[in-house]
């Protein structure tokens, strides 16, 4: 059957969409068997891995604002994406062009032939690609799913980064922090510095063990340290204490790195400053006068620091909550976590296959508390004309969720269903 052609960005993406029939294969051989045929760009490019739980995406986006205030051309490899697929894929924050990702998607599929490839393992190639042509001098290169397996362990960086472990994905990375660490490990390669904020004993020692098997340097950073770390005029422009821990392990990772690429203090106090990444914590405020906080809490380590932000920095307010869960999440305990700190209560779907009803959603709640106003929405626009006169909405749950709330607040330019390319099931797990 003769293959569809790509013209232009619809028919792109309209290819990107069609590798989602094969799932998430979890496993190198696709991806390094690809590199091979674009020449291996990896060994152009110099790389900081980061993997974790929560706070991969916060962490990359610090360690790029860094390196980029330090004068370096850096790429920044995230997912999923919010609005647009293209921010997978940026180089000095600068989203790739919709007319690379169609040269890009021509030229890899063309080399790929027929072969089967799942859509992360063509987004991590096709990312390989561009920052090599563009001559990255550092790129930030964030894990999928996992470590050991995922795509992104095809390359060897300058150091291994692991934020945090906990629970979340349990039916892929195993039902204990020890399973999961073992796989966010995966990621730590022979005689490369390792840096870690994990604190749970359990995975630590996971994370140690590996390490002095690889001959990997350890530096671990501890809780009790950050307040030393992240202090006097360095400070980041993100809400939350734990983003204090997200910055002490971007910091603790330019120090270990300091001998190959030096950055000095005013570059630091730069690039915190002025680091932005959309849908955590990320406060907006209405002409008027109303604010709505988005975050991604889409698992109960996420929930719980958004409980300790709003107590810390909201301490005197009651917001509204707008709320909408993937069904693969621990959803209930996310509920039970937030009902107490809410009068008011909005529950809705998202755009997913996977979304939990928002009638479960709301009993559960109810459960926890039962003094507050739970209301089912149709979709997010009806609850977000519903809180029009509200002073203070948090729209918090599923990353989907935050991306259609950019898309409705006008923060972020509308995309033509691109949200969808997320969607993934696991085909087969490699061993």
């Amino acid at each position: 059957m003769k293959k569809a052609e790509i013209s232009d960005y619809a028919t792109a993406l309209e290819f990107l969409y069609g590798l989602q029939i094969f799932g998430a294969n979890f496993g190198l051989e696709t991806p390094l068997r690809m590199a091979a045929l674009l020449g291996n760009p990896q060994e152009q490019l110099r790389f900081i891995h980061v993997a974790g739980t929560n706070g991969k995406g916060s962490t990359c986006a610090m360690l790029e604002s860094i390196y980029h205030a330090a004068g370096l051309r850096v790429g920044l490899f995230t997912s999923p994406h919010l609005v647009s697929f293209r921010e997978r894929i940026q180089v000095n924050r600068q989203l790739i062009p919709e007319s690379e990702i169609v040269r890009l998607v021509k030229a890899i599929r063309a080399a790929n032939e027929n072969n089967q490839v799942t859509l992360f393992e063509f987004a991590t190639v096709m990312a390989l690609k561009y920052f090599a042509e563009q001559k990255c001098d550092l790129v930030i290169w964030e894990t999928g799913l996992g470590g050991r397996l995922d795509a992104t362990n095809i390359v060897t960086p300058l150091a291994s980064v692991i934020t945090n472990i906990a629970f979340d994905h349990e039916q892929w990375l195993g039902n204990t922090l020890a399973k999961i660490a073992t796989e966010k490990a995966g990621i730590i390669k022979p005689g490369v510095p390792v840096v870690t904020a994990t604190a749970e004993a359990e995975a630590l020692e996971i994370i140690q063990k590996t390490a002095h098997e690889k001959n990997a340097p350890l530096t671990l950073v501890a809780k009790n340290k950050i307040e030393s770390q992240v202090a006097g005029t360095i400070t980041s422009s993100m809400l939350g204490d734990h983003q204090k821990l997200n910055a002490a392990l971007a910091l603790a990772t330019v120090a270990v790195l300091n001998d190959v690429i030096t950055v000095n203090a005013e570059a630091i106090r730069v690039g915190l400053a002025n680091v932005n990444w959309a849908g955590r914590l990320q406060l907006i405020q209405k002409p008027n006068g109303q604010k709505i906080l988005l975050d991604g809490a889409h698992n109960l380590a996420g929930a719980t620091a958004l409980c300790a932000a709003l107590k810390q920095d909201f301490p005197a307010v009651r917001p509204l909550i707008i709320f909408g869960a993937l069904g693969d999440k621990n959803w209930s305990g996310i509920c039970n976590l937030l009902a107490p700190l809410a009068d008011k209560i909005s529950t809705v779907p998202v755009a997913s296959d996977r979304t939990t009803d928002p009638n479960a959603l709301a009993e559960a709640f109810r459960s926890a508390n039962p003094k507050a106003v739970v209301s089912v929405k149709t979709n997010l626009s009806e609850a977000l004309k519903a809180c029009k006169d509200e002073p203070f909405v948090v729209i918090t749950g599923s990353l989907y969720l935050i991306g259609e709330a950019l898309e409705s607040l006008g923060i972020s330019p509308t995309a033509t269903d691109e949200r969808g390319l997320n969607e993934w099931t696991a085909s087969k797990k490699a061993r």
